[in-house]
């Protein structure tokens, strides 16, 4: 017998259904039993916060009810917000080419950013845009960024990064020209922030943002939902966009076998074009 297998577990079977269960249900995201330890890691700083031990303890006060907010603090800790600015920075190259094309059939195209996170994402995009029309006077897309944790739209609305956080994906002429430094922080310029709209949203429950969009982001999110979700959601986003609108997922996602909704982008390498009447589908 090894010395892991002497290690207690995280927590009981019980507790860790009824955690996996809460994220499941209130987001769609599901995490795997080979990957339960997250439980106690992404949980630990609410354990501490409630003076408890154990998440079994942390569960009996999610079932007693007495606390409405522990869920959403619950959930707001196991939410995947793995993110950085310019992620995957040639998706970005491939994004000013598709609202050069977006932009010649309507006066301004509209961008959703959808699991926006801390909101490096948008504020990525802001910058890249703002700094096209320093350069040329093409017009700022519309930016509109959603996220299911309030805590995290808080952050974003804030703009407000460590120097850790900052320093991913962000050369230093970009801190200089967008952010501000306070103390050991970065806090984003306000003219920046503005350009971007944050809203709660649940990609899997609620309707999405109002109007119609040229362009989707939704990267590293549907990687987390389950096969039966992914369907609904996919038809969601595709109802939201105009017609021949673009979908853009993460490096390890695909539509290829998940919906009907969306197939390769011929033009643009790595973007998903809306196909069919979903596209056309009332929100």
């Amino acid at each position: 017998m090894t010395a892991a297998s002497l290690s207690p577990p995280i927590a009981s079977q019980t507790a860790i259904n009824v955690l996996t269960a809460l994220l499941e249900a209130r987001t769609g995201q599901q995490i795997a039993a080979y990957r339960s330890w997250r439980l106690d890691t992404a949980l630990k700083p609410l354990l501490r916060d409630r003076k408890l031990e154990t998440l079994d303890q942390l569960v009996t006060q999610l079932l007693e009810g007495s606390d409405r907010l522990i869920g959403d603090r619950i959930v707001d800790a196991l939410v995947n917000q793995e993110t950085s600015f310019f992620r995957d920075a040639p998706v970005f190259d491939t994004l000013v080419e598709a609202v050069a094309e977006a932009e010649a059939e309507r006066r301004r195209v509209r961008i959703w950013c959808a699991g926006c996170s801390t909101g490096q994402e948008p504020l990525s995009l802001a910058m890249l845009f703002a700094e096209r029309k320093e350069t040329n006077g093409a017009a700022v897309p519309e930016i509109v960024a959603t996220d299911v944790s309030e805590a995290a739209l808080a952050r974003a609305r804030a703009g407000r990064f460590s120097q850790f956080e900052i320093q991913r994906g962000l050369p230093v002429r970009r801190m200089i020209r967008w952010f501000d430094t306070t103390g050991s922080d970065w806090v984003a310029k306000p003219e920046l922030v503005k350009l971007i709209a944050f809203r709660r949203m649940n990609l899997v429950s609620d309707q999405p943002p109002p109007g119609r969009f040229d362009i989707v982001l939704c990267r590293n999110v549907l990687l987390y939902l389950s096969t039966d979700t992914k369907g609904p959601v996919f038809a969601k986003i595709a109802a939201a966009l105009n017609p021949g609108g673009k979908l853009v997922l993460g490096a390890g996602e695909t539509v290829i076998g998940q919906t009907g909704a969306f197939e390769p982008s011929k033009r643009f390498r790595g973007l998903y074009q809306s196909v069919g009447s979903a596209a056309h589908a009332p929100l």
